[in-house]
């Protein structure tokens, strides 16, 4: 499990990566030193002698870790993941809402700022389940990924494994 420590009682994260233990050889290891931010978990790992990253969000309604790393101008290469919260509703990619947000913008730039697509699920189910009967539930958590990963379109989200009653988890194989 990675979190970022807190710098005070008004700091603590509120993103955590859970790793598979299966995968603890590849060397996963937290990176504050360029991304250090309440909201983003920013993790290298090695894998044949390269070093790979992945970044975790959560974005909460002010958008406040979105506006971060859009105003953080930072060149990190190997990005194979990013994934995470966003609290974006758009119907791009929850074809049961038919608006379109403006936040959307900022995340697509941040993702081709790293080099990273939206992968598109196996199967398209909401990830964020509405405890309100007259509220839809919706999509909220994306994957983008490195489009040149063999498995780019190749995750699952599983609604049966809720870590509460609103939220879903999200696993994913990637190859590299």
């Amino acid at each position: 499990m990675f979190a970022r420590p807190p710098s005070n009682q008004l700091d603590y994260p509120r993103v955590i990566t859970f790793i598979n233990i299966h995968i603890s050889l590849l060397y996963f290891s937290l990176q504050n030193d360029i991304l250090n931010h309440r909201d983003i978990s920013y993790i290298s790992f090695s894998n044949q002698g390269s070093t790979f990253f992945m970044i975790n969000v959560y974005s909460n309604s002010f958008q406040s870790a979105l506006k971060y790393l859009k105003d953080t101008e930072v060149d990190i290469p190997n990005i194979i993941i990013m994934t995470g919260d966003f609290n974006i509703r758009d119907s791009i990619w929850d074809l049961n809402f038919p608006f379109y947000s403006c936040h959307n913008n900022s995340l697509f730039d941040i993702a081709d700022s790293f080099s990273l697509n939206i992968s598109k699920p196996i199967k398209n189910v909401p990830t964020r389940f509405s405890d309100n009967n007259n509220n839809a539930n919706s999509v909220l958590d994306f994957i983008f990924l490195c489009p040149s990963l063999p498995k780019f379109n190749y995750h699952v989200i599983n609604p049966d494994w809720r870590l509460s009653s609103n939220y879903a988890l999200i696993t994913v194989s990637i190859l590299i």
